[in-house]
């Protein structure tokens, strides 16, 4: 029996990457891990990966230790609290441009490594981050981070996700392991910018704004995970099929010249659009097994050979050989570092 929800799981360099300035700062870097429920020793395997619950608890976590709403990423702290009061102000804006220009006049006083700014030309709407010091990775991830967090309270306050054309990435902001841009945005990123940022059409400014002060207390009782997870794209064709894939995982996983038959649409057709979305079809079969994989290791009356048969695994070897291909771990090795994280 598959799980009737199988989330979509972090990559580890987003966790390495968001201790960056408890680490700075010369703090317990594992006993802050260990708080949120991750293990330490996730941190040397580049591919492992955590839960959304277990990043989003990291994100808490160091809003409490670093008392900054940034986790210690700027040179200063954005005081705690300053998220709720922006968004108080922005439940009573008419439209989305002015809750953007609301917001972005706050954060300007509130931030001194960089500001964000609402740029419209013609039909196109920009939001970029200026930087105003020199760029380094705790800056780098700053701003990366307030563009995703930004975009997720856009599409709260319209309560729809706002298509992006869109996502710009400096040059050398990655990490060494590749970036989920393209699946956090559902757009296509460019390197080719010298800021941050992303792009949507300008007609989106005038969207109504729909929440109110009694939407807002039930918005800010899930944050953060409700940024990380909600207004995920659920009408592209790559969650379109992991959705349709999730009742095969015990079982053999459709070709997928069945599946564009299923979905009215020729193979080629069907490559071309994943292709457009950033994916291709065996690796939304290989992530969709290695994210249901990662949530049963977290179930320990599970044993093993149990996981690999959920799996469509003929045998448990083959599974270890697989999810070690996944994750740079044996599943044995990340149960014990779940179950048992000192």
């Amino acid at each position: 029996m598959s799980p009737a929800v199988t989330s979509h799981t972090i990559a580890i360099p987003q966790v390495i990457q968001i201790i960056q300035g408890v680490r700075q700062r010369g703090m317990d870097v594992d006993a802050i891990l260990q708080r949120a429920g991750i293990a330490p020793a996730l941190l040397d395997s580049p591919l492992s990966r955590v839960t959304q619950a277990q990043y989003a608890a990291l994100m808490k976590v160091l809003r409490r230790v670093c008392r900054d709403e940034l986790w210690g990423l700027c040179s200063r702290p954005v005081k705690v609290g300053s998220f709720a009061q922006v968004c108080q102000a922005l439940v009573h804006c008419h439209t989305l441009g002015d809750a953007l220009r609301t917001a972005f006049r706050f954060y300007h006083l509130m931030l001194q490594d960089f500001v964000p700014r609402l740029q419209v030309r013609g039909n196109t709407a920009r939001v970029v981050m200026v930087t105003l010091r020199e760029r380094d990775p705790l800056l780098a991830y700053a701003e990366r981070s307030f563009c995703f967090l930004g975009y997720g309270v856009m599409s709260w306050l319209v309560s729809r996700r706002i298509p992006l054309s869109c996502v710009f990435y400096p040059p050398g902001t990655d990490m060494p392991y590749g970036t989920e841009a393209e699946r956090l945005f559902q757009a296509p990123v460019s390197h080719a910018q010298p800021r941050m940022g992303f792009e949507f059409d300008a007609s989106w400014l005038s969207l109504p704004i729909v929440q109110n002060p009694q939407s807002l207390q039930e918005f800010m009782a899930q944050v953060p995970k409700v940024l990380v997870v909600k207004y995920r794209h659920q009408a592209s064709l790559s969650e379109r099929i992991r959705r349709m894939l999730r009742r095969y995982l015990a079982s053999e996983m459709p070709s997928l010249e069945q599946v564009s038959d299923t979905l009215a649409m020729t193979p080629q057709t069907l490559r071309r659009r994943l292709r457009d979305e950033g994916q291709g079809y065996q690796a939304i079969k290989d992530n969709l097994r290695r994210d249901a994989a990662i949530e049963y290791l977290s179930q320990p009356e599970l044993t093993l050979a149990d996981i690999a048969g959920r799996l469509g695994f003929s045998e448990a070897s083959t599974f270890h050989r697989a999810f070690k291909g996944w994750t740079g771990l044996s599943p044995g090795a990340y149960r014990q570092t779940q179950l048992h994280p000192l």
